[in-house]
């Protein structure tokens, strides 16, 4: 060992002094790494890396240690998966070595840390190395460094096997040792081949030394020859779990004494066993006093698990039967035990990358750990091993169970390799690669969380402000981020205290036989809107009690109201430990504060996949079992609301939680778990829109019904917020210019500036000056397309909208942008936005004929004015005269019939078509007969020279030319379109309209008796209008399409 005392004098004599303080070494002869010890000595001075493969009971955790001290390694770090693992090690080694617990040796888990200056072997969990490595990247205070249990191929192992990997080639004095059971121990030599590709050496120690039988006894029936119609097969009966224990102990009774070792699922199924286990005791005979019943599993306190490795104080104990976890299978050495019975099961955690929650399944165990079990009999003396499942069942089991980095979200390891700058998680040299799909999702985490700077570049992931601060704080991701969140809140002290809460298992008790009695206490703390708040509330009365009662009163407080006072002082451990680590993030306690909002508003910072809406539309639907609609509805209860979440994700609210019984519309939830189905435990009432700002560009945007509001003055649209699927918030109007600035400068233009649908009462009516010279402008133009009946002489409303966008700036969306604008632009060019005639006209437009449509009408000394209507099908289609009514009677039907010029060779053209056939005949085609005829006319009667009617005048051209005899009479005037007879229209003295007809006579009749009432009225009141002058105007009627085409 001389090769280990290299370097300089003074470090030598440091290391020759700790040498010679050390205590007589010894190794239990009956463990068989003691024998080995030699051989692994060996391997360690030879080899930077030594694999130690030892069966269950080897002996390997408690020796390895005391072999590396005594080859004068100084500083020893000794990795262990679990809490309850590290401290009874540490205990074991104490005693082995004749020393005190904290001196040579000591260990360190989450709040309690035994180690000071002499400490030589450091016990610890492998998530405390973890922490240690962001404040000593090479790990220099440890020479030597062995990571115990390693086939258990947790994240923080996994993590730790590749960081050595990496960080070995930089410390050549380091010496690592992995310990694993004889589970594939090749792929860690593998793993740790040097550089010429030789795999690291792998050490087997047997460890059991006594034969083990192993019985099968399957809970679920045989069928024998496995033919579904064999009666005789099927009536064998299943058995549940409980009773599967049962008969297996009373079969092992009959066997010679010894400790029974129980494997099962969780905690949950340890409370039912050890109740079931007792009360078959007390039935069989009194032997419930020679049977101890011991639960065994992590969260259980320690005097209890103590109870499970030292002698019983129990007189005249036969047996021990001990109820555990797979704590028992390699982490912890339960001695005594002779028997094991193995339920085959064991909740894995698994992520779903699917459905992005995190699964705890209760599955079949692999082979490895079936093995695993069996190997804890047989320890002192021949072992038996009952398997409550089949043989067939054994070999169709997976080998091995998946790594963690397989079944968990990776966003912790990711966020703590970022930090420490290891590049990107693919090359990492990790035993088993994660699948891409884990990292993707890992990395996704990362992003909700406002963690990852997705514009860095890089080798790896870059994280951001809020990344390097979570990364600090020794906590899940979202835990912390909800820490980083309370500080703007201004509830740090509230969410440290619910935080520290959410990381520790919950510290109420419900014993089996005082249920009610618990919950009674319990009921105190809850709030029906919050989980969190009932936390708090918790937290508060402790905090109150603590203040008040001394330990022990606490102690007892805490046993008499069901809360486990180991749980509580965990808590405050946590919450006293967080404190300290957020001070130098800028967190402040302050006083205590009521702000439910703004304490949820953090929380839901970590939470924003976990959100749900309830879906009313379904309530209760589901995939059947417990929770399904139709088996609560057959044992009369309302159904469960089912809840809408991230991804088109469903869940119930869990039944434990205080909002179940009246779910509110909407949830955050601490966590997804999938059991018999999808649940939310620890449940919030919220208002989803909170999330909408704390997800930032992580919430996607969508508008919909954009449309101009006059009262705005602006375009505006209903927006819907979404947080991956979630609706937070459904609709809300918003500013068309904030989404969509082209759509709403469009709609602007439209309609305030074309169809001037807009506020103008408050606005400059000298800046707006041009709206009404252009809105005069295309009224003067509508009507000529009335008078001459087209509709191509207006470009329409796109050639308006074209004019406003070649001269509006592209900035300009709204009635307050556009002011702010125009009144600059108008100093300069105050006629800019004013359209001319050629703006607006068409093509093809033809020019205004004032003489063939006049606005006029003479007859005698009478000058009536003449209104257009370009309307297919209305009774006033066509040209109209308005007739005062005090000069209705005084009116003659001749003339009107001669039609305005513009439309007198259409006239001509229709009456030439209503000729009998054998005169129609001369004169086809009858619109070039038409022209003919009308340039033979003299002028019209509408100036106010007499003329003969119409039909005559027509009958004497058509003989003048043709020689055609044609009587008026021939014409059919009632075929003749009848916008091509004129209209008569009487108005009183304001315009109205008071009749119309294209019969002056029937008119004049149907109104005989208002005519001479106004006619005396005017005599009386009145003097005749100047000759000359109309005596009468029509007014525009109201929805008339242009000027003179409605009812005056």
């Amino acid at each position: 060992m001389n090769e280990f005392y290299h370097g300089g004098s003074r470090r030598r004599t440091h290391r020759i002094r700790w040498r010679a303080v050390l205590p007589t070494i010894t190794y239990p002869p009956e463990l068989p790494v003691s024998g080995q010890r030699e051989e692994i000595a060996r391997a360690l001075r030879d080899h930077q890396v030594v694999i130690v493969a030892g069966a269950t009971g080897s002996g390997k955790t408690t020796q390895l240690p005391k072999i590396c001290l005594e080859l004068g390694r100084e500083s020893i770090a000794h990795t262990q998966p679990r809490r309850i693992a590290a401290r009874t090690i540490a205990e074991r080694i104490t005693e082995e070595l004749g020393t005190e617990l904290g001196g040579l040796v000591g260990y360190q888990v989450r709040f309690t840390d035994r180690v000071s200056e002499s400490t030589r072997i450091k016990v610890m969990t492998d998530g405390i190395l973890l922490n240690e490595i962001h404040r000593d990247r090479e790990l220099r205070r440890y020479d030597t460094i062995i990571i115990d249990e390693a086939h258990e191929r947790s994240l923080n192992i996994d993590f730790l096997l590749g960081y050595l990997k990496r960080l070995l080639p930089r410390r050549p004095d380091l010496k690592v040792i992995v310990t694993s059971a004889t589970i594939d121990p090749e792929s860690f030599a593998k793993h740790f081949a040097d550089a010429a590709g030789n795999p690291a050496p792998v050490i087997e120690v047997s460890g059991r030394t006594y034969p083990v039988e192993i019985r099968y006894r399957p809970l679920v029936a045989e069928t024998g020859a496995g033919d579904a119609d064999d009666d005789e097969g099927a009536a064998a009966e299943d058995k549940d779990v409980q009773r599967g224990i049962l008969e297996a102990l009373d079969e092992l009774e009959r066997e010679s004494s010894g400790d029974v070792l129980v494997f099962l699922s969780g905690e949950s199924e340890i409370r039912d066993a050890e109740a079931a286990v007792r009360a078959h005791y007390n039935r069989a005979g009194g032997r419930s006093g020679e049977t101890e019943v011991l639960p065994l599993y992590g969260r259980l306190s320690s005097a209890d698990q103590h109870r499970v490795f030292e002698p019983s104080k129990i007189a005249g104990l036969r047996r021990r039967v001990v109820l555990a976890t797979n704590v028992a299978e390699t982490s912890l050495t339960v001695p005594g035990i002779r028997y094991v019975v193995d339920a085959g099961t064991a909740r894995i955690s698994r992520y779903s990358v699917r459905s992005k929650v995190q699964r705890l399944p209760i599955e079949a165990i692999s082979q490895a750990s079936a093995s695993q079990r069996s190997g804890r009999s047989g320890r002192t003396s021949d072992g038996i091993a009952i398997r409550l499942y089949s043989e067939e069942d054994f070999e169709r089991r997976p080998e091995f169970t998946d790594p963690e980095v397989l079944r968990t979200n990776l966003a912790a390891v990711i966020l703590q390799m970022a930090s420490l700058g290891l590049g990107a998680i693919e090359d990492f040299p990790f035993l088993t690669p994660p699948d891409s799909r884990g990292i993707r999702d890992g990395l996704d985490l990362l992003k909700e969380l406002g963690a990852l700077d997705e514009t860095a570049t890089g080798d790896g992931p870059q994280l951001t402000r809020i990344g390097r601060q979570l990364a600090r704080l020794p906590i899940e991701p979202r835990f912390a981020r909800m820490v980083l969140e309370s500080k703007a809140q201004g509830v740090s002290r509230e969410v440290l205290a619910i935080v520290a809460g959410l990381t520790i298992q919950d510290p109420r008790e419900r014993p089996l036989d005082k249920r009610e009695q618990a919950d009674g206490f319990h009921a105190r703390f809850v709030d029906p809107t919050s989980d969190f708040l009932t936390l708090l509330n918790l937290w508060n009365h402790l905090e109150e009690q603590q203040r008040e009662l001394s330990g022990s009163a606490f102690r007892r407080m805490c046993k008499s109201e069901f809360l486990n006072y180991l749980r509580v002082r965990e808590w405050q451990d946590l919450y006293r430990q967080l404190v300290r680590l957020a001070k130098p993030l800028g967190l402040h306690l302050g006083d205590p504060k009521v702000n439910p909002d703004g304490i949820h508003r953090a929380l839901l910072a970590g939470l924003l996949s976990h959100i749900g809406l309830r879906d009313d539309s379904r309530t209760g639907s589901g995939r059947g079992g417990a929770g399904s609609t139709r088996e609560q509805q057959q044992r009369g209860r309302r159904p469960a609301a089912e809840f809408l979440g991230a991804r088109n994700a469903r869940f119930m609210l869990f039944p434990g939680s205080a909002l179940a019984k009246k779910p509110p519309a909407a949830v955050m939830s601490a966590e997804l778990v999938e059991t018999s189905r999808l649940f939310a435990r620890t449940n919030a009432a919220i208002d989803p829109a909170w999330a909408e700002q704390l997800a930032g560009p992580l919430a996607k945007r969508s508008f919909s019904e954009p449309r101009w509001e006059r009262r705005q003055g602006a375009a505006v649209a209903d927006e819907k917020v979404t947080l991956f699927g979630v609706p937070i918030v459904a609709k809300r109007r918003i500013q068309l210019s904030r989404v969509d600035p082209e759509l709403a400068r469009e709609l602007f233009i439209r309609h305030a500036l074309v169809e001037e649908d807009w506020d103008t009462s408050s606005l400059d009516k000298r800046l707006f000056a041009f709206l009404r010279k252009n809105r005069e402008l295309r009224r003067e133009l509508g009507e000529v397309e009335e008078r001459t009946r087209r509709r191509d002489i207006l470009a329409g409303d796109e050639a308006v909208v074209s004019f406003y966008e070649s001269r509006v700036p592209a900035d300009v969306s709204d009635t307050r942008s556009f002011e702010r604008w125009w009144r600059g632009e108008h100093r300069d060019r105050p006629d800019l936005l004013t359209m001319s005639a050629a703006d607006v006209l068409g093509e093809d437009a033809p020019t205004d004929d004032r003489a063939g449509f006049p606005d006029r009408w003479r007859q005698g000394d009478q000058t009536l004015s003449l209104r257009y209507r370009f309307e297919p099908g209305a009774d006033d289609d066509g040209v109209t005269v308005l007739v005062p009514l005090v000069l209705l009677a005084r009116l003659e039907p001749t003339g009107f019939d001669w039609q305005v010029p513009g439309l007198r060779d259409e006239l001509i053209t229709a009456m030439l078509r209503t000729l009998p056939k054998v005169l129609r005949r001369q004169v086809v085609p009858a619109a070039e007969w038409a022209n003919r005829i009308s340039a033979e006319l003299p002028d019209g009667p509408e100036s106010g020279t007499a003329r003969e009617p119409f039909a005559a005048v027509i009958g004497q051209a058509i003989r003048r030319l043709t020689f055609a005899p044609v009587d008026p009479s021939d014409f059919d005037l009632d075929r003749v379109p009848t916008h091509l007879r004129i209209s008569f229209r009487a108005v009183d003295e304001r315009g109205r309209a008071l009749g119309s007809s294209k019969d002056l006579r029937e008119l004049q009749e149907r109104l005989a008796g208002q005519t001479r009432a106004a006619v005396a009225k005017a005599v009386g009141a009145a003097a005749p209008a100047p000759k000359g002058k109309p005596v009468a105007a029509a007014r525009r009627a109201p929805g008339a399409r242009a000027v003179g085409a409605g009812d005056a």
